[in-house]
């Protein structure tokens, strides 16, 4: 497996390979000024509008580039598609640092070189600027997620869960759970609940007596999970009363307590933290376009901007000092970021490597407990 590479690194052409570069003064576009466009795609919601407001414009505004937008729900499945078909329609993904190495293992990701990153607003050089481990190969880092959960306060009543134990504790806290249906994130949050120090998870999660311990945890609760797909479900499970918790990204549950006024609580503790970037899907004939809206969106200003619309923290440390309050309601951005250190007090940082090498066993696995 290609190893993960600071933003410092000096990446060659490999050959078969093209390597995303800045393309050279001069170079003819695919067609006029004002008729290119490329295809970003993501997780749709409140996120997406969130990158919409906070670079995809500007974006279109410096270039002439029009961004389209595409919907998904993560995973490499349509990517290797459209690459092994030689039908590439995508151009940009939002992905995790986990799925962007297999992606760039498998040839399906273009290479991106370091250089196309940009100095910070004070002329920070990005190999200092960036948080650790956010750029690989085939990816540049652009914010950090968090997977949490969280409660209606007006269905919850009694004293409130505070711990991540309590998710999981169905004689204190009666009720059905919202739970995505997938491995990421629960597996880990499940060990934990057990008991398991968050410096062994993953040492724990490599054993067979690991993975019979986090089922039989997984299964205290399966009768009572509503299991969800899509990020938006989460937080409308909440406000319908379908579930008394639920797990969330962390920017989902925040945009429906600001802009919809919607009496949910996180409880970060347990949060896992994840690292998002973007990747070029291999073969894109608008290769061009592309590295240039990759080099837009790894501006600190462009990671600010998805920041004033949604907690997500920027992946860059410059971009910090430049999110101050929520565009729309000005409410105080910092106090709702994962990476605020009140929220850190008992943190995951997802472990992108074992992911990369144990992902597929794990939806194995995960899916066929599922059906039993």
């Amino acid at each position: 497996m290609r190893s993960s590479v600071a933003v410092v690194l000096s990446v060659v052409l490999v050959a078969g390979c093209r390597l995303a570069a800045d393309p050279p003064p001069g170079s003819a576009p695919g067609s006029e000024a004002g008729e290119r466009s490329i295809t970003a795609v993501s997780y749709g919601g409140s996120y997406a509008r969130a990158c919409v407001k906070g670079y995809h414009e500007s974006f279109t505004e410096e270039t002439g580039v029009r961004v389209d937008l595409a919907d998904f729900q993560g995973g490499l499945a349509q990517v290797r598609a459209q690459v092994e078909a030689g039908v590439v329609h995508w151009d940009v993904v939002d992905l995790s640092v986990a799925e962007t190495v297999n992606g760039c293992d498998e040839g399906v990701l273009e290479l991106i070189d370091p250089s196309i990153l940009p100095t910070g607003p004070g002329g920070e050089l990005p190999e200092d600027d960036f948080l650790p481990e956010m750029n690989t190969e085939c990816g540049v880092g652009n914010l950090l997620f968090s997977s949490i959960f969280a409660y209606n306060r007006e269905i919850l009543t009694g004293p409130p869960p505070t711990r991540l134990a309590d998710f999981f504790d169905l004689e204190r806290f009666p009720g059905r759970r919202g739970v995505r249906r997938s491995p990421e994130a629960i597996l880990e949050m499940a060990l934990m609940a057990d008991g398991v120090p968050k410096e062994r998870v993953y040492d724990v999660l490599s054993t067979p007596e690991g993975l019979e311990r986090v089922f039989r945890k997984l299964d205290t609760i399966k009768d009572q999970v509503v299991w969800w797909d899509t990020s938006a479900q989460a937080p409308q499970l909440l406000a319908d009363g379908e579930v008394v918790m639920t797990t969330a990204a962390n920017g989902r549950i925040f945009n429906a307590q600001v802009l919809e006024k919607q009496p949910f609580v996180i409880v970060w503790d347990g949060q896992v933290l994840n690292r998002g970037q973007l990747a070029i899907v291999a073969g894109t004939p608008r290769l061009d376009d592309a590295i240039r809206f990759v080099r837009h969106a790894a501006r600190a200003e462009s990671m600010a901007g998805v920041g004033r619309y949604i907690a997500y923290s920027p992946a860059r440390y410059s971009a910090e000092r430049l999110i101050d309050r929520h565009f729309e309601t000005g409410t105080e951005m910092w106090p709702h970021m994962p990476t605020n250190p009140a929220n850190m007090k008992n943190y995951l940082m997802t472990d992108w490597r074992w992911w990369a090498d144990h992902g597929d066993e794990m939806l194995e696995r995960f899916t066929a407990w599922l059906a039993r």
